[in-house]
């Protein structure tokens, strides 16, 4: 079985997966209102695998040596026998560092990322982030941190914390860094295609890891009497979910199975109140499909945006996709190929709350000012994004000498070259495998609803690791692929659109020896504003002074870039087909 480098970690998850403590002992019932359901005996149940898990939830990183069955299948035992001390059906951070950091050898800040990850996926609304920011920001020592963590309730749980980090890559060091140092690790978290391969393949050892002991053989395999219970099959809803007919109302994978109608083909048994291992299986492969919410439908069946231009002189067209006006909200996705030599700008409804990836694209400057899911870029070249607050994750991927300015809850960086970003987030800046020349700076601009946007998608300006990045993995861990922005270097960022909105500077501010830089570079043109006011030039004498300082600033913004960004701010002309999405 090919060792996918996240896989341990879905098998650690969906081991722990099978009753949660708000679940036992209560009757699972699936919706019975709705009309498609209530059709169900005559019609076909389509299932899928669900995006969001794979997109938020992966890392591009080989996973520790340990995370094999023979380790996940004891560590679902060790948990088990502890119910009763609090540790199962729920994971707290006590238990879980005791199990990764004694018995897995992993680094503690290592066991806390994978747990804090774990925690992320899990939804919750803008004010519970907001609260958990405030409450680590008030933290005066590691201590006291550690003392907050164990205090977390139902951080980890065991029911609806299913997907691993590390997907795709296998564990074969060969195929993790070429000679240059890049990684060749394909990024395929937003391939639909290889999720639905990836479950369809390892189906059998996902139920497996959701049966309970008593249901396994002495080799820790099903048999052919073993029963799957009601919560694990809702445990499974966190990765699949479906409709009937090809409808439009989406339901979780439990309510569809559980509705009487399907108990033939499943295997559901009222008397044992549980699945037969062998039906369910069946019923799910026949039933997986492809899902209609995924990258592909987006691209095949999305909406085509006009929101770049076709540059002269050049073949690629550049291409902007979106799934907003056929998929649930949270479903929504923006993916943006080849966009070349221009500026795009768009604070738009399109984008609010929706997973963005970004292409391909080359020698532009692209805002997002809307508040997004998450934003992944990948095989970018010479560009600046700057985007709205992210309320997950920022990803880079073979990007090279690329900015970002974001605030996001985390970022995480791999096989990129000469990229520099300016952020804001509570976690620690992930350095994956396969990056060089890495700069980290403050956040250091605003546009007017930034704030609000903030608030909606539950980020604050405190903690803030902008400057405390990770190097995860043992085979990355050169400390000088990164450094910190020098504050001589340091410069705010302006973004160059009116909008309506209430912020009027940097959330947060700035660190002090970057305030401080800034203040004493005002100074400076403030003493040279004097000088040429107190030189006493004749007006023609002014008139020359005014055309060599021009010359030299067009010089400048020649040779820095800036010229070609100053250019596509211009309004495009009359007849355009650049639009509003």
């Amino acid at each position: 079985m090919a060792r996918w480098c996240w896989w341990g970690l879905a098998r650690q998850r969906f081991a722990g997966l099978l009753a949660a403590a708000d679940l036992q002992g209560k009757q699972f019932t699936p919706v019975v209102d709705s009309p498609e359901l209530v059709k169900m005996d005559q019609s076909m149940v389509h299932l899928w695998v669900k995006t969001e898990p794979f997109i938020v939830g992966a890392l591009q990183i080989p996973p520790p040596s340990k995370f094999s069955m023979h380790y996940l299948r004891k560590m679902s035992t060790y948990v088990r026998l502890r119910a009763s001390e609090g540790c199962y059906p729920r994971l707290f951070w006590p238990m879980w560092r005791h199990i990764a950091c004694g018995k897995l050898q992993l680094a503690k800040d290592l066991a806390w990322l994978y747990f804090e990850i774990f925690d992320s996926l899990v939804e919750r609304t803008p004010e519970e982030r907001l609260e958990w920011a405030e409450v680590v920001s008030s933290c005066t020592s590691e201590e006291e941190l550690e003392k907050q963590r164990n205090k977390q309730l139902n951080k980890i749980s065991l029911r609806t914390s299913l997907i691993g980090e590390e997907w795709p890559s296998r564990r074969d060091k060969s195929q993790s860094a070429n000679l240059t140092g890049k990684s060749t690790c394909q990024n395929k978290n937003w391939n639909d295609y290889t999720h639905q391969a990836f479950v369809q393949n390892h189906l059998l050892d996902l139920l497996e890891l959701l049966l309970d002991p008593d249901q396994l053989s002495a080799s820790s395999h099903s048999t052919h009497g073993s029963l799957v219970s009601p919560e694990a099959v809702r445990a499974l809803s966190f990765l699949i979910e479906g409709t009937v007919n090809k409808t439009r109302t989406v339901h979780p994978l439990h309510e569809l199975a559980l509705w009487q109608p399907l108990h033939v083909k499943n295997g559901y048994s009222k008397i044992t109140k549980a699945f037969s291992f062998s039906k369910l299986e069946v019923w799910l492969r026949a039933c997986l499909t492809g899902s209609p919410f995924g990258t592909s439908a987006c691209l095949k069946s999305g909406k085509k945006l006009a929101w770049a231009q076709q540059v002269e002189g050049t073949t690629k067209r550049a291409k902007i996709a979106c799934n907003a006006h056929m998929v649930p909200e949270i479903h929504r996705m923006v993916v943006m190929s080849q966009v070349y030599k221009q500026t795009l700008a768009k604070s738009s409804d399109t984008l609010v709350g929706a997973h963005v990836k970004i292409h391909r694209c080359n020698e532009s400057f692209i805002y997002l000012l809307s508040p997004l899911r998450s934003v992944t870029i990948e095989k970018c070249r010479n560009s600046t994004f700057v985007l709205g607050p992210v309320q997950t994750a920022i990803h880079l991927h073979s990007c090279d000498n690329v900015k970002v300015i974001g605030i996001c809850h985390r970022l995480s960086i791999s096989s990129t070259t000469g990229c520099t970003f300016n952020i804001l987030t509570p976690t620690h800046p992930l350095i994956l495998l396969g990056n060089q020349a890495v700069t980290f700076a403050p956040y250091h601009t605003h546009y007017p609803m930034l704030e609000d946007h903030m608030a909606r998608m539950g980020l604050a300006t405190v903690p803030n690791y902008w400057d405390s990045p990770m190097l995860v993995c043992k085979e990355n861990s050169d400390a000088s692929v990164f450094r910190l922005l020098p504050p001589n270097e340091f410069y705010t960022f302006v973004i160059p659109f009116e909008m309506e909105g209430d912020t009027t500077e940097t959330p947060g501010g700035l660190p002090h020896a970057y305030q401080k830089a800034l203040s004493q570079r005002e100074q400076k043109i403030q003493v040279w504003q004097k000088t040429v006011k107190e030189a006493g030039l004749t007006k023609d004498q002014r008139k020359q002074f005014q055309v060599l300082v021009e010359n030299k600033f067009y010089e400048w913004l020649i040779h820095t870039g800036h010229r070609q960004q100053l250019d596509s701010l211009v309004p495009p002309a009359a007849g355009s087909k650049q639009a509003a999405g």
